[in-house]
C-alpha cells in the first residue's frame, strides 16, 4: 500500500479568470490527486502584531499535535504486538476513518467557537493536546508497568533453577531450621560445574558442615544443592560461591506460599487483562482527538497566513488534495510554476523558464510580509503545507 500525503493549499481568489477551485484543480493535475474544498471558518482577524504571534505560536502547537499523532499510533502498535493491521483498524476519527475525516473536514463550531478570539482557540487547542497526551501517556505507562510485573511473575515460574521461585520445588523438611548455629543455603550450580562444586564446596570457606551437600532439584541448565554452614561463616560461604560463578538462592519457607504465589499471578494477569482494555480504548480515544485537533490547528494556519499573505478583503480558495510522497513533488512544481509570481522579487525565472530564489529578496519579502518561517522548512509564494499520518 502506497503512503498517503495530504496537501493544502491557499490563493488568493483575485488571480483566477474562472472557478477558482476548477482552476486550481487543473494546475495540481488530476493523475497527481484530486483537488477538494477546504471550508474555514471566517475568524476574528485582530492586529498584524497579533497575526504574526499566532503564526509562531500554531507552528509550535502543528509540530506538537504531530508528535502526539506519531506517539499515539506507536502506542496502539506496541500494544498490539506491533501488528500493524490491527493497528489501523483502531484509527478512526469520530468512528470514521482517518482519511473520510480528512476529506471531509468541517470546522467545529459548537467545540470551537468561530467569533472567539484566535488566542483563545489556540489556547484551548493547547490545553486540550496537552490532556490527551497526558492522558494516554499516563494509562500506557500504567499498562507497561502490570505486564512488565506479570512477566516478571511468570518469569519466576518458568525460569530455571537460577532465577525461578523456589516455593514449589523445596521441601522444608530438607533445612535446618531454628537452629541457633546452623543454617542451610541453597545454591543453583551449572549443570557442567556440578562435580567440581561437590569436590570444593567442604573447602571454599571455613566451618562448612561436611557432608551437607543435598540434591534438592535439576533442570537442563543447573542443578540446586543444599548446602549447611555455620551461621557465622554463612556470608564467607555465599560469597565465594559467587566467585566461583555458583547462584546463591533465598528462599524462607511460608506456609502456603504455592498457593499465594498462583493467587499473585492471577490477580496480575487479571489486572492486566482490565489495564489492557483501558489502554486501547484511550488510545483509540487519543487518536481520534489528537487527529481532529491537528487538523483544526491546520485550518487556523491557512486562515493566519492566508491573510498575512494576501491581506485583506479576505477572499481566498483553499483546497486539500490526497496524493503520494512521490505526486507531491509533482503536485509542488506545478504549483510553483503556475503561482511563483505571487512571491514578487523573491522569485524568478532562469534561461530555461524554471523558477528560481532570490535568498536576499525572499528574507527581506518575508520580514515585510510579517513571516517567521521555521528554521528546515521551506519558503512557498503561496501558502502550502504538507502533512501525513502515521
Amino acid at each position: 500500500m502506497l503512503p498517503t500525503e495530504y496537501i493544502l493549499v491557499s490563493l488568493p481568489q483575485r488571480i483566477f479568470d474562472d472557478d477558482p477551485l476548477s482552476s486550481l484543480a487543473a494546475t495540481i493535475g488530476r493523475d497527481n490527486g484530486e483537488a477538494l474544498p477546504f471550508a474555514i471558518p471566517s475568524f476574528k482577524i485582530g492586529t498584524l502584531d497579533a497575526l504574526v504571534q499566532h503564526a509562531d505560536d500554531l507552528t509550535k502547537l502543528n509540530a506538537g499535535c504531530e508528535a502526539v499523532v506519531f506517539k499515539v499510533s506507536d502506542s496502539l502498535k506496541a500494544i498490539l504486538d506491533g501488528d500493524e493491521e490491527k493497528a489501523a483498524q483502531q484509527k478512526m476519527v469520530n468512528d470514521k476513518p482517518t482519511d473520510h475525516y480528512v476529506r471531509s473536514f468541517q470546522w467545529n463550531k459548537v467545540r470551537y467557537r468561530a467569533d472567539r478570539p484566535l488566542g483563545e482557540l489556540i489556547e484551548n487547542l493547547q490545553k486540550e493536546l496537552q490532556n490527551i497526551d497526558n492522558d494516554v501517556k499516563a494509562k500506557f505507562n500504567q499498562y507497561n508497568a502490570v505486564r512488565t510485573n506479570l512477566a516478571t511473575l511468570q518469569r519466576r515460574q518458568t525460569g530455571n533453577l537460577a532465577t525461578k521461585s523456589l516455593t514449589p520445588i523445596v521441601n522444608p523438611n530438607l533445612l535446618v531450621q531454628d537452629s541457633e548455629y546452623l543454617e542451610t543455603h541453597l545454591i543453583a550450580v551449572p549443570t557442567n560445574a556440578r562435580k567440581d562444586f561437590l569436590r570444593s564446596y567442604e573447602t571454599i570457606a571455613p566451618m562448612v558442615v561436611p557432608r551437607s551437600s543435598m540434591q534438592v532439584a535439576q533442570d537442563d541448565e543447573f542443578t540446586l544443592f543444599a548446602v549447611t554452614t555455620f551461621k557465622k561463616t554463612s556470608a564467607e560461604f555465599l560469597q565465594k560461591c559467587r566467585e566461583q560463578k555458583w547462584t546463591p538462592r533465598q528462599y524462607k519457607h511460608v506456609e502456603g506460599g504455592k498457593e499465594e504465589e498462583q493467587r499473585e499471578i492471577d490477580r496480575v494477569a487479571k489486572e492486566e487483562k482490565k489495564v489492557w482494555g483501558e489502554a486501547l480504548r484511550l488510545g483509540r480515544t487519543g487518536w481520534s482527538e489528537s487527529v481532529m485537533i491537528w487538523m483544526h490547528t491546520m485550518a487556523l494556519r491557512v486562515f493566519v497566513e492566508t491573510v498575512l499573505r494576501y491581506g485583506l478583503p479576505l477572499e481566498f480558495v483553499c483546497a486539500l488534495t490526497k496524493t503520494t510522497p512521490k505526486q507531491a513533488k509533482k503536485i509542488k512544481t506545478n504549483l510553483d510554476n503556475a503561482y511563483s509570481y505571487l512571491g514578487g522579487n523573491a522569485f524568478g525565472r532562469d534561461k530555461r523558464g524554471r523558477v528560481t530564489k532570490d535568498d536576499a529578496s525572499l528574507t527581506s519579502e518575508m520580514a515585510a510580509a510579517g513571516l517567521n518561517v521555521a528554521e528546515g522548512s521551506e519558503y512557498t509564494p503561496y501558502v502550502y503545507y504538507e502533512f501525513e499520518f502515521p
